[in-house]
């Protein structure tokens, strides 16, 4: 088992991989944002690691034992690799992390501190751009669209959800949101983009919803006929399946519009969590002219049956 060191504190949250290079990256309660390389633990394996070099910066493979206080103290004695650098500009817990889907270099986190921040480690450890107030309470997570590479989205104890455009990130030194997507009662604690089109994704919160959301009908009029009702812009579909928190979810890249996510129900019904397997019906999210021509093939049939009595 390798160890990758870096932390001066506990790093219980912020965690990714990048998806296109051996790349990790964590943030923690120490405020900082660590990158390390996976490819250091495989090129320096394939030597004897008691002659390997000890190289914190250069993510080489580095003979240790934890020092009492020092963030590691349940870490087992070990080889470990050390960190290609530690980014520093949060004020508070690092809560989430994401890579750019097109550069393995480029990446973003999130904090208590309210911040958005993008980093780039080409340039140095210093922030890129720090998007202060980017929420009006602590940011709990963050994400990156796969499909444009311009769209960020970040959640927050605020409840809402929002989305950043990094070619304008800020107005007037504060966070300057494209979009804001407020359906939920509480605070939110995963966001993620759908990987089958770039402007779907969910949100889930701590009141045991998980919103599906499509940015492109932000601002279009829905026709909701004779019915009237009040949902928040761009809402599309709500999966109420959970019974408390949903803590977590993913969407399946293999399965087109399959989500799998997990609650804490403890609380509300004495067991352990939830985890959910499920995918909505193609009629919400095909297009409307598709579904109604499908549909109008069963009207008469719809019909004879409502008329008998």
């Amino acid at each position: 088992m390798e160890i990758l060191t870096g932390h001066q504190d506990n790093a219980e949250f912020a965690l990714a991989m990048c998806p296109t290079e051996p790349y990790v990256l964590s943030g923690g309660k120490d405020k900082s944002v660590v990158l390390w390389s996976i490819q250091d633990h495989i090129t320096s394996s394939a030597t004897d690691p008691a002659t390997a070099k000890s190289a914190g910066s250069s993510g080489s493979i580095i003979k240790q034992s934890p020092k009492p206080g020092d963030g590691n103290d349940k870490a087992a004695d070990g080889p470990s690799v050390g960190p290609r650098g530690i980014y520093n500009g949060h004020e508070d817990t690092v809560e989430d992390v994401t890579f750019c889907p097109s550069s393995a270099q480029e990446f973003c986190s999130v904090g208590d501190d309210s911040c958005l921040i993008l980093w780039d480690a080409r340039v140095g450890t210093s922030p890129v751009i720090k998007v202060e107030k980017a929420h009006d309470a602590d940011l709990h997570c963050v994400d990156w669209n796969p499909l444009d590479d311009n769209l960020i989205l970040t959640g927050s104890a605020d409840n809402s959800v929002r989305m950043f455009d990094r070619r304008n990130l800020t107005s007037n030194g504060v966070g300057s949101p494209i979009n804001k997507f407020e359906g939920h009662s509480a605070a939110v604690l995963c966001v993620q983009w759908s990987p089958d089109k770039s402007s779907v994704f969910g949100s889930s919160a701590e009141d045991g919803l998980l919103n599906i959301w499509d940015y492109e009908k932000v601002g279009k009029k829905v026709e909701q006929g004779p019915r009237t009702t009040n949902y928040p812009a761009g809402l599309f579909f709500q999966h109420a399946g959970h019974r408390d928190k949903v803590v977590d979810f993913h969407w399946n890249a293999s399965d087109p519009w399959t989500v799998v996510s997990v609650s804490d129900d403890c609380d509300s019904t004495g067991g352990g969590g939830t985890l959910q397997i499920w995918r909505m019906s193609d009629l919400i999210y095909r297009p409307q002219d598709e579904v109604l021509a499908e549909l109008e093939k069963f009207k008469a049939h719809v019909i004879s049956c409502t008329s008998k009595p």
